[in-house]
Parts: structure tokens; sequence; C-alpha cells
């Protein structure tokens, strides 16, 4: 090698001396001296541009490092083609540096400063398909110690996107050291990435790579101020303060969620955008929502969502000018899915079709695109499932919101809320209705004793908000009570449907209590109350078991993992792939579908109150220790807990899809996190004496979830099974749940009357006028579909489930493909590999279910098998695969 040439000390990077502030490993360094550093650094910073050289070793003689990158902004073509190249005018090239690299090393150099080797340059890439590749060697003294880090600077006036750096040396016969960095580089910023050869607990962390750790995060946190660039990687948090658009109309006005006791609600990133100037408390929108930039989507995600939300969905509008046409018949619903309708925009570049083939066709009669839908599988096996009473209970355990069904464990029903505004608590199912129902083969307390009796319990939560939604245009809302009797094959029998709205100053209450019934009037009522259930069902499933419990819960603990754990944390590698596109997802949510007047109030029942609905459940019944599914199992009293059963959980209903193969999948999301955790923490004084580790728990609480920070059921975090609880739990709702709630959204909801998103039309016996009553007997037909979505409702909600139901190309699955920083440490990696064959048993396991027809629930004539929990899948929607993270 070359002798190295050594560079004057700068303060690019932190001294190490003892006696300096940020000596030790949680020191805190003082504001003003932070300023000191980083107006020296700036300066140092270009004094090395200006001295920098190219390295003159052969590269058949040199260390070598490759730099793949697979998404360069604005160059890279679809065929990979990426040319770092000026042409001069007299058509000669003009050679220019593409990154500037520095190796830093572990250890510290005698005078207590980060050693560091002199900057290389990158010139000319090697092309390649779809990823560009460059070579550029460094001579490394033989003292320098192991290399723990890069510097990289982009010296263009283009973001890249740096996909990794590998280092190979030479006469080393030892595995590459690997930087995976997966991460955009703005252009003339200096970047640090951590070898993911290794990884260090805080206490462990080599002498040369404790300044750039502490300041690292120190650049993350940010300093909570001022507006957030898009180029920026500063995660803080907020309150939801950017719903409403009161600037432009008043009635777009919001309220603030999260910071009040009216309205408790996690934490979502801080973008630092100006308050509006109705409202100082609320901030103003803008076309873009901040995340940190290597959140952000991948190009086929971002067109994929982008095309259906921005350009689709208003092309629909322009189609149907009668916001409230409804459909006059279920032939006109067929159509959908048959000939579809033609939409005005015109598309002469095929990006529709491109795009989003799945909705939008070619007719062969022109070029003109089409919306049409395709049929789920559901309609197709069985056209009249969704009439069924059996379907109907099937759903909820099987559906897309198998988390509602509880337990009754005390009769008669009571409601909690207050009977002097809200009336009497005693439900109108009596003991006498049920035994009648359930034809006399037990009484109710046998029924209770035996465990027979089920409920979905949707009063207490939508009755304060029954007044509010009727006094909206074209929409009602009961709260409901939907008793189910279990038999002896594990399937559910609905035996009373309860509607209830509350007495108002107008009116006084009314609730009436509806039954499967033989004659024709009581069938097609109890028909209509079941469309009714079915509207709150997909609303609670919309607004909180898949949003509020995943998404919006999850949000938290990205931010705090970011801010308090270092990227060479163990911690921090093991839950980085479960976060990934979590948060961008998030902000688009923001932006287009929780918003004021956006596609979930203008599509569902709760409409201008839909995240006060979100907010009210996150008060009354999130709490993070129910989150783990054998923990929810059991509050629903779906489970109790047995040491002799697998899981150590007996089902009260054997036949439960989702909780079996739930089970399955948490029980190997656990083994592997223990298996991760055992290797890095050998003691539970390692987890307590972990400092990065106990700020990210504390900060979780106490910032992420701040409305409920001093609620006594957080778990404790003092012992290695504390800590794979907590970790278990997370990747649980990001993978498990997440998946349980999302993928089956278009299977379900697709064929919108199984599950319609808004009542339009009240139940025809509610304060019934003679007239309404003899239309409804002339045709009552005419009176579910007045009840059903309109037009436009329904196929603003099909489009957007359809793409919300679909996997992207580059879908990374639970347990599939291991992280590059797994790969290098061979217990991690044997654990994972261990992972990895469970979840293809598992597979196997449920395709094996699927077909056992003695399981009713998920087999039989007409009935799709439940592999929402399956863990892998193909592209496009499938009704099955586990991601490891919420990325859609």
């Amino acid at each position: 090698m070359l002798k190295h040439a050594v560079l004057p000390p700068s303060l690019l990077f932190f001294p190490r001396h003892p006696s300096l502030p940020g000596a030790g490993a949680s020191s805190v360094v003082p504001f003003s001296q932070q300023r000191q550093w980083r107006r020296q650094r700036c300066q140092n910073n270009r004094d090395n541009n200006n001295k920098v050289r190219r390295a003159v070793s052969s590269l058949l003689e040199q260390p070598t490092f490759v730099i793949e990158s697979r998404r360069v902004t604005g160059l890279l073509t679809i065929g990979g083609v990426f040319e770092p190249m000026e042409t001069t005018q007299s058509g000669e090239s003009l050679r220019r540096p593409a990154l500037q690299l520095i190796l830093l090393s572990d250890d510290l150099d005698q005078t207590g400063w980060e050693k560091k080797t002199e900057a290389a340059l990158c010139y000319e890439p090697k092309k390649g398909t779809g990823s560009i590749t460059y070579e550029v060697s460094f001579s490394v003294p033989a003292n320098f110690g192991e290399i723990g880090a890069v510097v990289v600077r982009n010296e263009l006036d283009i973001e890249l996107f740096l996909n990794d750096i590998v280092l190979m040396i030479d006469g080393d016969n030892s595995v590459p050291l690997l930087f995976d960095c997966k991460s955009w580089l703005h252009p003339k910023f200096v970047r640090v990435f951590f070898s993911s050869n290794k990884s260090y607990l805080p206490s462990k962390t080599p002498a040369g790579l404790v300044g750039l750790r502490q300041h690292e995060l120190h650049i993350l946190r940010g300093s909570g101020t001022g507006e957030r660039k898009k180029f920026e990687r500063i995660y803080d948090y907020d309150v939801y303060n950017d719903l409403g658009n009161p600037d432009s109309d008043p009635g777009l006005a919001r309220p603030v969620l999260g910071g009040s006791d009216e309205f408790p609600y996690p934490r979502r990133c801080r973008t630092g955008r100006p308050p509006t100037r109705s409202d100082r408390k609320s901030e103003q929108r803008s076309a873009t929502v901040y995340v940190p930039r290597d959140e952000g989507f991948s190009k086929v995600k971002q067109e994929t969502l982008g095309s259906v939300i921005h350009k689709l969905l208003p092309s629909v509008e322009t189609a149907l000018v009668d916001s409230q046409m409804g459909f006059p018949s279920f032939t006109a619903i067929d159509e959908l899915f048959n000939q579809g309708f033609p939409l005005p925009l015109q598309d002469t570049t095929h990006t529709f079709r491109t795009i989003v083939p799945r909705l939008v066709k070619a007719t062969t009669a022109s070029a003109k695109n089409v919306l049409l839908f395709e049929q789920p599988e559901m309609i197709d096996r069985d056209k009249f499932s969704w009439l069924k009473d059996e379907e109907f209970s099937r759903q909820t355990l099987a559906g897309f919101n198998p988390l509602s069904i509880q337990l009754v464990t005390e009769f008669p029903l009571v409601s909690k809320l207050d009977p002097s505004i809200y009336g009497p608590p005693e439900s109108l199912i009596t003991a006498e209705l049920i035994e009648r129902e359930i034809k006399g083969v037990m009484t109710v307390d046998e029924a209770l004793e035996q465990k027979k009796l089920f409920i979905l319990d949707y009063h207490d939560l939508l009755l304060p908000f029954v007044h509010k939604v009727r006094e909206l245009e074209d929409s009602t809302l009961y709260a409901s009570r939907t008793l189910f009797f279990l038999s002896p094959e594990s399937t559910l029998l609905p035996i009373a449907i309860e509607l209830t709205r509350p007495a108002s100053p107008k009116q006084p209450q009314w609730r009436q209590v509806f039954t499967p019934c033989w004659d024709a009037t009581g069938a097609w009522l109890w028909r209509l109350a079941k469309a009714h259930v079915a509207v709150h069902d997909s609303g609670y499933h919309q607004l909180v078991s898949h949003w509020l419990r995943t998404h919006c819960c999850v949000e938290p603990y990205v931010i705090a993992t970011n801010r308090q754990l270092s990227q060479m944390h163990p911690i921090y590698r093991l839950m980085h792939p479960y976060f990934r596109y979590t948060m961008e997802i998030n902000a688009f949510a923001r932006a287009t579908l929780i918003n004021a007047n956006g596609i979930i109030e203008q599509t569902f029942s709760l409409g201008k109150y839909s995240m006060e609905l979100s907010s009210a459940a996150y008060d009354k019944l999130w709490r993070f220790d129910m989150e783990a599914l054998p923990a929810d199992l059991i509050r629903r009293g779906m489970a109790v807990e047995d040491p002799e059963a697998e899981h150590g959980l007996r089902l009260t209903i054997d036949d439960y899809p989702y909780a079996q193969d739930g089970l399955l999948i948490w029980s190997a999301i656990e083994q592997w996190v223990a298996d991760y955790v055992g290797h890095y923490y050998p003691s539970p004084a390692d987890v307590a004496a972990d400092s990065e580790l106990q700020s990210w728990w504390t900060e979780v609480r106490t910032k992420g979830h701040a409305d409920k920070q001093h609620e006594p059921w957080w778990p404790s975090l003092n012992t290695q099974a504390d800590l794979v609880r907590i970790l278990t739990t997370i990747i649980w709702v990001a993978s498990g749940h997440h998946a349980a709630v999302n993928f089956g959204q278009y299977p379900f909801a697709g064929y919108f009357p199984n599950r319609p998103s808004i009542a339009r039309a009240k139940m025809p016996v509610e304060d019934a006028k003679e007239d309404d009553l003899a239309a409804f007997q002339k045709k009552p037909e005419a009176a579910l579909l007045r009840c059903f979505p309109s037009v436009i409702q329904a196929t603003k909600v099909m489009a957007t489930l359809d793409v919300l139901s679909d996997h992207s190309p580059d879908e990374e699955y639970l347990g599939k493909d291991a992280e590059a920083a797994w790969t290098k440490n061979p217990v991690v990696y044997a654990a994972f590999e261990r992972f990895n064959c469970r979840l293809r048993e598992i597979e196997a396991i449920i395709e094996g279910r699927n077909a056992d027809p003695t399981l009713k629930n998920r087999c039989g004539a007409g009935i799709v098998p439940y592999q929402l929990l399956r863990p892998f899948s193909e592209p496009g929607v499938t009704g099955m695969g586990v991601p490891n993270s919420i990325s859609i």
C-alpha cells in the first residue's frame, strides 16, 4: 500500500477527549458548543473539498468500494442507463466526480481524534440495468484499525439513491465489509453510514465511533423548530392538527386530535408548516406532506396511489354529475363488473391502463378508458353469499374485520353511557327473545355458562354520534348490538339486531330489535338491519381496527426508533424493516384519505366526525398491552390461558380462522425476536443498562403516546422477556394485524352490498308514515338500494380499496428475506433461517386448514378460503400475504 496521507484534524467529527463535553456515550453536548462545532465543520468541509485528490493506486493493488445505485433521481431511465457526464460545446466529455468518500476507523488516534482516510472521488460508473456501480480506491495505513464507518458526499446537483457500499480489502480473506445504506443523498450534503457487519449496544461502541453515533442521533432529532424541507431526515412529533382546512372554508375546520382530554390521540411526524389564519392551533395544508427523506415510497407505489387518488377519482366525479344518484337496481351494480363506464379523462399516453390495469381498461371499439372493476372472488364463487345469514356471521370470524366479535359474559346487556342523556341503559334484547330464537335448546344462563353467546357491540361507541351524523346531508346512523349463538359446528348464528336512535329535543328515543323471520316483511326488515350493522362494521374496521390500531399507533414507534436508537444499535436493525413506508402512507392518508372532505369523509357514514370517532376509540379502547394478539383474544373472551394448549391459549371458538392462523404468526415472531434479543442481551442487567433502549421506550410512552403516558398498563422494560413482548407486539401489529385488516378490503368490500361504507336511508319502520310503509311493502328492494352508497361513493370506495389491497412488486414479506445486517452475524442469521422455515411451514398449515371440510368457517360450498394470514404472495390483489410493514 501507499503511505497514508494524514489530513489535518478537523471538527467534521467530534473529538473524543474524556475531558471534553460529549466524551461519554450518554453525555449531552451543550447547544452553544454544538453550534460552534457545526460552523467549524462547515468551514472544514469547504476546505476539504478543495484539497481532495484522486487515488493513484491501481484497482488491483488497492481496496475497492462498489457503490450500487438502484434509483437515481432524474437520470435513471427505465433501462437503467445513467450518464453523469457533461458535454462541452465542442462535443468533448467533461469528467466530473459524483461522490466523495472518507473511511473512518473504529479506533481513535493518539490525540483523541477520529482516524480517517484521505478523501477519494468516484468518477465514471459501470452502467447496469436499473443500477450503477462506481469503483474507488483508498490507501489505508496498517495501524488504521477496523473500518467502522464511511462518510459520503454527493458531488452532483441531483439526488442519488445509494443502495450499499461493499469494501473488499486486499490480502484479507474475511467477509467483505458491507454498508447497507438504502438512502437518498442530497446534493452537496454529507452522510455517515456505519458498517452492517457489526451491531453495538451503546456501552460497547468502539471509541472511534462514539462521537459519530451521538452526532447522527442529534441530526435525526432536529431542533423542534422551523418548517421541514423535503430532503431532511428529521424525526419529531406533533399532534394531528393538519386534517382541516379552515382558511379555504369554515366548514372544513376540524378539531385538533392529541394534546387534550377531549380528543386524545397518538402523535404524528412534525412538519412545521405555519398555522392557519383562521385557527392558530391548526396547521396549513400543502400539496406535499413532509416525511423524512428515506421514508419515501418507491416509484411504482407512488405512481399507483397518485394515479388512482389524484387522477382517476376526480375523473369519476366528472363522469357522474349527481353526487346523490343511487343504483336503480342490482343489475346496475353488476354493470360495474361487467361493462364499466367510460371515463371522460382522455389518456392518450395510456398511463391509467399501464399503472392500474386492474381498474382501467380500453374498450374494444375505441381507445377510450373504461373504469371496470374485477369481480371479488366471494361473488364469483357465490353471487348471493352476501345476503346469507351464515356468511354475515362467518365474516365476523374470517372477514376483513375479525377483531370486533366478543364473548357475552354478562346479561342483561347494559350500556355504560349516561342514562340521563342517552336513555335507559338496558338492552331490548331479553332472555325470552334469545331463548325463543335458539328454539329453547338452553336457557340464557346455560348459554352464558357454556360460552355460546357472542356480540358485535357498536352501541356505546356510536350512540354519541348518531344525531351529529343525521344532520349531515344524505346520511344516517344508529347505534347497534348484534347477538350471535354458537352452533356445535363452531359456526355463529345471528339471532338479534338492536338498532337505537337516542332521544333529542325534537324526538323521543327510538329503538327496535330485529330477528330472522319467515314472513316477507320481517325478512326484508332483517336484511335492512344487517345492512346497517355491516355499515357500522365497515366504519369501525376502517377507522379503528385498521387506521387507528395499525397505521396511527405505529407511527410513534417509527419516530422514537429513529430518534433514540442509533443505526448501529441491534434493536434498530431488527425493527427497521418493520417500519418501511409507514410514515409515507400515513402522510398520504392525512393528505387525501382522512382529511376534511377526504375520501373517508365523503364515503363513510361518520362523515366529518370520522376522526372524532377514532379519537373516542383511542380514549376508551386502546392500550398497548392489549395489542398483543394473545392479550386481545383474552380481553374479548375469545380465548383463555391454558398451559396445555398450543401457544398457551385455548380458543373459545375452535374454528376462528383469524385467531388460529394469527397465533401461528405471533408465536413465530415471538421466537424470532427471543432468539435475536437473547444474542445481544445475555442478562436483564444488559437491558436495564442500555441507555438508548431505555430512552426509546420512555419516548414511545411520554411523547409518541403522550395522552396515555400515565396509564398503569404500560409494560416495564427491565428484562429480556419484557423486551421480547414489547417488540413482538409492535412487529405483530405492523405485519400480521395489518395484513389481516388490509388485504381483505377489496375481496370482502369490493362488492359493496356485502360491506357498504355508508347508510343513506333509515329503517322503514322508524317513525314510519303510511305512505313510506306502503312504498316499502310494494318494493322492498328499493329501500335496500336507497340505503346503499351513491354511485360516486361506491365507485370511489371500490377504486380506493382496490389499490389499498394491492401488493406492489417490491413488497417485502415477513420472514422471507434477511436484512443485510442479519446475514453478517452467524447466530442471528441462523435464527432468521429458522423463522423463515417456520413461516413456510405455517403456509402449508394454513393451506391444509382451508381444505379441511370440518372447518366450516373456512371450507365449504361457495366459501372463500381464509388466506389473509398466509405469509407470502405474488404481486396484485391476492387476498393473502403478510408484508413486514404497514406499507400501503
